[in-house]
């Protein structure tokens, strides 16, 4: 990276220019890519896919403070195994009974879905989805957190045609931690308090998901408030190797030079020691695909290959070991297949 990209860098973010803030960024990926730095080159990469999360609020649609913000509809399909996308389906029947079941609880490992599972939900329902911005709910003052929250609710009751929505308490964490585990027990624990009490008073035609990495330390309280809590730990080996095919296959389409080998595919997740959550799986996939080659189809399946795998070879008579055939070693190594089929006959 060059003085060059850093000066642009602060120039962009400085004007707001965001289009020409990401290509730099972008550009600056590449060099990483380029010099070798696979995996800083993914990284800015996947920050960059995560950007633009939030929307603004235009005036004629302002929501009055800056607890809440509006999530944008997500188009993107969501490849979920069978068992939590049955009782995501049994949330969205639930919300449908109008039986007052309203709040839910999101909990698993980072990067399974749970934030996307929230979006789609909220499509399904036909409902905005507005989620809590915490850093303006969490204040260091005594006491000003509780107010905070108070203030929040307030806003969420006031919200007209209240079965138009969706609020998404996304990392919960940062506001339902055990009161014996802060270190501010008491200011935390009025906070907590404070957020029971106006939980139950929420109407119940607003639906609620809370999201979190760190359900065991959650306040067994607020657990207990929420109606049902769905556990996105449930991944398989092959529900995401399933998926891996599934992102792969939705991300083609945005490749026309890219071609589809599902059982490459399979053979490279097959040999990694612990396939990624499917938050992981995709920021890797995209990014292999981003930096591809376009005169060659397949060299996303290289790189990933390389991004994969603990200890990446292009032996030829190693990889012949492993399973892969001539034109799969050819597509992994970029050696022709003449030679590679010679020497194979030669081992």
């Amino acid at each position: 990276m060059k003085k060059r990209n850093v000066i642009n860098l602060i120039r962009y973010y400085s004007e707001h220019n965001d289009p020409a803030f990401r290509t730099e960024a972008y550009e600056i990926a590449r060099e990483f890519d380029a010099a070798g730095d696979y995996q800083l080159a993914e990284y800015v990469m996947a920050l960059l896919s995560d950007t633009n999360t939030f929307v603004p609020q235009s005036e004629g649609d302002s929501l009055g403070t800056d607890y809440l913000q509006k999530l944008p509809y997500t188009k993107t399909p969501l490849p979920l195994p069978k068992v939590i996308a049955d009782d995501v389906k049994g949330i969205i029947n639930a919300v449908g009974h109008n039986a007052g079941v309203n709040k839910f609880i999101f909990q698993g490992p980072p990067g399974t879905g749970k934030t996307e599972t929230a979006r789609q939900v909220s499509r399904v329902l036909c409902r905005e989805t507005l989620v809590v911005n915490f850093s303006s709910v969490i204040d260091s003052k005594l006491g000003q957190t509780s107010k905070n929250i108070v203030a929040l609710f307030e806003e969420i009751n006031s919200l007209a045609n209240q079965c138009g929505y969706l609020v998404l308490f996304d990392e919960i964490d940062a506001l339902a931690l055990d009161r014996t585990d802060s270190r501010d027990v008491r200011e935390m624990g009025r906070a907590t308090s404070t957020f029971l009490r106006e939980l139950e008073r929420l109407d119940s035609q607003i639906v609620v998901i809370a999201t979190t990495n760190l359900f065991r330390r959650l306040d067994k309280a607020i657990v207990r408030r929420f109606d049902a809590t769905i556990d996105f730990g449930r991944y398989t080996r092959n529900d995401l190797i399933e998926i891996a095919e599934k992102i792969t296959s939705n991300l083609l389409t945005q490749f026309s030079y890219a071609g589809k080998n599902n059982r490459l595919l399979r053979k490279i997740l097959l040999q990694t020691d612990e396939i990624p959550m499917p938050g992981d799986l995709t920021n890797m996939i995209r990014t292999s695909l981003a930096f591809s080659d376009p005169d060659d189809e397949f060299s996303y399946l290289r790189r990933l290959y390389r991004t994969m795998v603990s200890n990446p070879t292009e032996d030829i008579r190693e990889l012949k070991s492993q399973g892969y055939t001539v034109r799969e070693i050819e597509i992994l190594t970029g050696i022709p297949k003449s030679t590679v089929s010679r020497e194979m006959k030669e081992s």
